[in-house]
């Protein structure tokens, strides 16, 4: 059975939104996180991380600027 055109597109729009930890990330990015603890990642439905910025909620305006469903990974 083939997965109708419109889920296959729906998929590939969405982005997941996680917490990432500044103390796990290389250390130049660790340099520029200001003093942070946190950061948000987004990541496409392969795992490729899009994008990192410094609060939650501009990484869902982000995600949604550039036509992304974003979903909240715990």
């Amino acid at each position: 059975m083939q997965t109708p055109k419109f889920a296959e597109d729906l998929d590939s729009r969405v982005v997941y939104v996680k917490t990432v930890e500044v103390a796990d990330l290389p250390e130049e990015v660790q340099a520029g996180a200001n003093g942070q603890t946190q950061l948000y990642a987004l990541h496409d439905a392969a795992g490729a991380q899009l994008a990192l910025v410094s609060d939650r909620r501009m990484a869902f305006v982000l995600a949604r600027q550039h036509d992304y469903a974003p979903v909240p990974v715990h």
